[in-house]
């Protein structure tokens, strides 16, 4: 689609994602205008210094009013309470998205504050940095990334398409999924991998002061990108784990139990059971390069930007 795909956005949050989407959709000339809000008043402050958006606005209420797409950014817990905020504030067919990392949780709070004549059609871009804040954004952060539609039966099929079209000028690969299905594939992929990078940091956290840092000083690649994710932004991590409990207790489920196999193997020296394991996972590996998801570079590519932490 040639020119801009939406005249004016109104972006509600501007950490990562947020400033992320404000500084790639002026980049890629999707929209006319950029507007934005964001709670705190210092971050309020800090995106004016940055000259970011085209205007900043106090409340989510006041960025919202004639915009003809809403994007809301904030942790997964808050998107109901925005979604009542807004909703007196959307001009008639307004398109109205979130970028969260749990949909059907994000679909039960904030469709149900969606005016007649306005759509709501979840989002989830697939992409982040262990950091956050307005300073952290840049516009190439969705650039060959996945971006993940979960339209519900109430959405506007011509919203979708329209939002699919905003995301793929931002540089995007779009995939469309139902909420359900976005959250038991996000568990594996995002949630428990995050789940199990806190948990091995929380444990070296515990250890003896002398244990700890020796642990420290001598690191390893793998432990390194451990405390890379556990890294990320804790009150964003919290929300999600509470928001799609029944999906990750269902996956931490099998992926218990294919440790206690895994305890048995090593314990028994089992090394034909060990060995084929690690032939399958490298199998996997494999996979994800060929899709295109990760560099085959030495030492996973590390000294470039990453991108690959959660949102």
């Amino acid at each position: 689609m040639s020119g801009p795909v939406f005249n004016r956005i109104a972006v509600i949050g501007l950490g990562l994602i947020g400033s992320s989407l404000v500084r790639a959709t002026r980049a890629s000339g999707a929209a006319k205008t950029i507007v934005g809000t964001a709670r705190s008043e210092k971050t309020r402050q800090r995106v004016v210094e940055l000259g970011i958006l085209d205007e900043v606005m106090e409340t989510a209420g006041d960025a919202v009013k004639g915009a003809d797409l809403v994007i809301i950014c904030v942790p997964v817990q808050a998107t109901g309470a925005i979604a009542e905020s807004i909703a007196p504030h959307l001009a008639d067919g307004a398109i109205v998205t979130d970028v969260g990392s749990v949909k059907q949780s994000v679909v039960r709070d904030v469709e149900p504050h969606i005016p007649q004549g306005r759509f709501f059609v979840g989002g989830h871009p697939v992409a982040g940095t262990e950091y956050s804040g307005p300073d952290a954004g840049f516009a190439e952060l969705f650039q060959d990334r996945w971006c993940i539609l979960t339209p519900s039966e109430k959405s506007s099929p011509e919203a979708v398409e329209k939002l699919s079209a905003f995301w793929r000028t931002l540089g995007s690969n779009v995939e469309v999924m139902a909420p359900d299905h976005h959250d038991l594939v996000l568990a594996i992929t995002s949630h428990i991998p995050h789940l199990i990078a806190y948990n091995i940091v929380g444990t070296v956290a515990d250890l003896e002061t002398d244990t700890r840092s020796k642990v420290i000083q001598y690191s390893a690649s793998g432990f390194r990108d451990f405390t890379r994710i556990a890294a990320s932004d804790p009150t964003m991590w919290r929300d999600i784990f509470l928001a799609n409990r029944e999906a990750v207790l269902e996956m931490l489920g099998r992926f218990s139990e294919d440790l206690a196999g895994l305890q048995r193997a090593i314990r028994r020296g089992e090394g034909d059971v060990l060995f084929d394991l690690f032939s399958r996972t490298r199998d996997i590996r494999r996979n994800i390069i060929e899709a295109g998801q990760e560099t085959p570079e030495p030492d996973f590519g590390r000294g470039r930007p990453t991108s690959s932490s959660e949102d």
